[in-house]
């Protein structure tokens, strides 16, 4: 390294993102994801024995992924090359794979290599990298947004171990602006700035469990705001809102107001006003709420209020629920306002509802009676000398593919459950 490239390397750490001089260098500087870090873990003991084998991460943005590979180049002692599957090409493969094999061959030194973004590559990209992934040429480290089992090959999943990132806790984004703002080695800690507890609340919980989203905001707040007159930086709730430029919204996932909107959600699809449903869903989307619980309630909702009056709601609201595990958010919201609004403008009927619970109440409070002879099973050897079975009417024989007959014991044949509206 020549005194110029000394220079650059120097001036690139000190002007380079908050996020990215933060990111931690050791495994015990990782903050969240204990659930495949924490200590004891198959991950946790694989990387400090430096016995790493493939693995995929796959979280949502700002979760660690990127942080997970460079922590595991800081601790082996393979050769760790990275490329990003947005710009990289099988030209750039090829190269380190050959590298790969020199190290191999040469020095008996194995080569990690982190794929950023691996669903980027093609079918074909993929299938290159798979014999050597499975020769261990190289040591595949995949990190993606999306999920691998629907994105990458299968070959190279069944090869790999899948390592799924979630959302940060808010106690976990907390922690982390903490130290962006006290840290004098790689945090923001030179600027002697303070932040207010509403402030960090209000960026923990907007920040939707990214840590880098966190950490671009309260970079942004700290280098755009006058000091006091105490020679401070302060970084209240203002400040915070508009570095993030949302307004903080009273919602409070664990509180009262949580359970006040999605009620009011829940009661507006009910009630036919799909005006005051997609109100209610926008208050509940800007606050961060989880994507998955709106979609089960629209779920119940489709099921308990529509019911039978059209079916097909239930469908909308179910494909809706899994479109959003597959999008994500911002795009999400458009399929969630088109189930949600779907729900409210349909025919309502609460039959169904009535009829499993009036059915669960009777089961409860009458005597258990046994099942019609003839419905009861035929079709194991024996089952005729029984009875069973025997002068059952078999539907599809008949016009129209109905024949009138007791389904109900004897007991309860009289009895109404499920009444049309």
């Amino acid at each position: 390294m020549d005194l110029f490239d000394y220079m650059r390397q120097n001036n690139d750490k000190k002007d380079s993102p908050l996020a990215m001089r933060l990111r931690p260098k050791t495994l015990d500087e990782i903050v969240g994801q204990k659930h495949i870090i924490g200590k004891g873990t198959l991950l946790y003991r694989a990387i400090k024995a430096d016995k790493l084998s493939s693995v995929i991460f796959y979280g949502p943005p700002g979760t660690g992924k990127t942080t997970l590979a460079k922590v595991i180049a800081n601790t082996t002692s393979a050769n760790f090359k990275q490329i990003n599957a947005t710009i990289a090409g099988k030209k750039d493969m090829e190269e380190v794979i050959n590298e790969a094999k020199d190290n191999l061959s040469m020095y008996g030194k194995k080569t990690i290599l982190f794929i950023d973004e691996i669903h980027r590559f093609n079918k074909g990209q993929q299938d290159y990298l798979l014999p050597y992934v499975e020769d261990g040429t190289v040591i595949l480290v995949g990190a993606t947004t999306e999920n691998p089992y629907f994105e990458v090959n299968a070959a190279l999943i069944s090869r790999s171990i899948i390592f799924e990132l979630k959302p940060l806790e808010k106690d976990d984004i907390k922690e982390i602006l903490k130290r962006a703002v006290y840290d004098e080695e790689r945090g923001m800690g030179i600027y002697n700035a303070e932040i207010d507890e509403d402030a960090l609340d209000f960026l923990a919980d907007i920040s939707n469990g990214d840590a880098r989203s966190a950490l671009n905001a309260i970079e942004l707040g700290i280098l755009t705001t006058d000091k006091s007159e105490d020679g401070k930086i302060h970084i209240d709730l203002e400040v915070a809102q508009n570095c993030i430029q949302k307004r903080a919204v009273r919602y409070d996932r664990e509180g009262d107001n949580h359970y006040d909107t999605i009620s009011a959600f829940i009661k507006s699809m009910r009630g036919s006003d799909p005006d005051a449903v997609v109100y209610y869903l926008a208050k509940m989307l800007y606050a961060g709420e989880d994507i998955k619980f709106i979609a089960r309630r629209i779920m119940i909702c489709a099921s308990e209020d529509v019911g039978m009056a059209d079916p097909n709601a239930l469908n909308v609201a179910v494909s809706a629920c899994l479109a959003i595990e597959r999008v994500g958010m911002p795009e999400a919201r458009i399929i969630l306002s088109e189930a949600a609004i779907y729900v409210a403008k349909a025919p309502k009927s609460n039959a169904s509802y009535l009829a499993i619970d009036k059915a669960l109440d009777f089961v409860k409070t009458h005597k258990q009676v046994s099942v019609p002879t003839h419905l009861q099973d035929a079709h194991y050897k024996g089952a005729a000398k029984l009875g069973h079975g025997v002068g059952y009417l078999y539907p599809h024989d008949y016009e129209g593919h109905y024949v009138k007959q007791q389904y109900l014991p004897d007991e309860y044949k009289d009895e109404k459950f499920y009444i049309e509206d």
